[in-house]
C-alpha cells in the first residue's frame, strides 16, 4: 500500500473518531508495525506543519489525536458555539497538582497534604474531566483512586505525566517551612 493511502487512512479514522486513538489500534486497521505507523504519523505531522494546515497530530501516552492548532481558535469561536471554559481557582489547581504528581491518590491522602477537605474540589475536576477515577484501594472502605485525564495531558500541552516539571528542592523545602510555621500558628489560637 502506498505511503499517501497509508496517510489517508490514518487521517480518515482520526478524524471520523474525533477522540484519541491508539498506536496499536492504528497499526492493527493497517496491517503494518506499531514503528511504521510512528514514522507515517511523523512525516503527516511535518507536512501539516509546513503546509500551514489549520490542524495538528498530537500524542498522548501512545495514543494521538487529530486538533485543531491553538492559533485557529480565535477564528473557530467566531463560527462555533464559545465553549465553555472552565476557571481553575487556586484550591482546584492545589488538588489537581498533587493528583497529577502523586496519582494513584486517594481523596483520604490529598487532604492529608492539603490540610482540608477537598471532596468539592476533587468532583469539579472530575467534572471537568481533568481528573477521573481509577479503581480502588485495596484497604478497608475501598477508598477510591484518581488520576490525570487525556484531558488533562491536552488542557497542559504534555504528551505524558512524566513530562510534568520536576518541582524544585529548595522550593519544596521552603514550602514545607511555610506549612509548618502555618500549622503552628493555627494551634497557638
Amino acid at each position: 500500500m502506498k505511503l499517501e493511502k497509508q496517510e489517508a487512512i490514518i487521517e480518515g479514522i482520526l478524524f471520523a473518531m474525533g477522540e484519541s486513538v491508539e498506536v496499536p489500534k492504528l497499526a492493527e486497521a493497517l496491517g503494518i508495525s506499531q514503528e511504521e505507523v510512528r514514522d507515517i504519523l511523523q512525516k503527516m505531522r511535518q507536512r501539516y506543519q509546513s503546509e500551514e494546515r489549520g490542524i495538528e497530530i498530537i500524542e498522548m501516552e501512545g495514543s494521538v489525536q487529530l486538533c485543531t492548532k491553538k492559533e485557529i481558535y480565535e477564528y473557530l469561536v467566531k463560527v462555533a458555539k464559545q465553549p465553555k471554559r472552565h476557571v481553575l481557582t487556586d484550591v482546584l489547581l492545589e488538588t489537581l497538582s498533587i493528583i497529577a504528581y502523586k496519582q494513584p491518590i486517594t481523596r483520604l491522602e490529598v487532604e492529608k497534604i492539603r490540610g482540608v477537605s477537598c471532596a468539592h474540589a476533587v468532583n469539579k475536576l472530575v467534572e471537568y474531566n481533568l481528573v477521573c477515577e481509577l479503581g480502588r484501594l485495596d484497604a478497608p472502605g475501598r477508598p477510591l483512586l484518581f488520576g490525570t485525564t487525556e484531558e488533562f495531558l491536552r488542557s497542559f500541552g504534555v504528551q505524558s505525566i512524566e513530562e510534568l516539571p520536576v518541582p524544585n528542592q529548595d522550593q519544596l523545602a521552603e514550602f514545607k517551612q511555610q506549612a509548618e510555621e502555618e500549622m503552628n500558628l493555627k494551634l497557638e489560637v
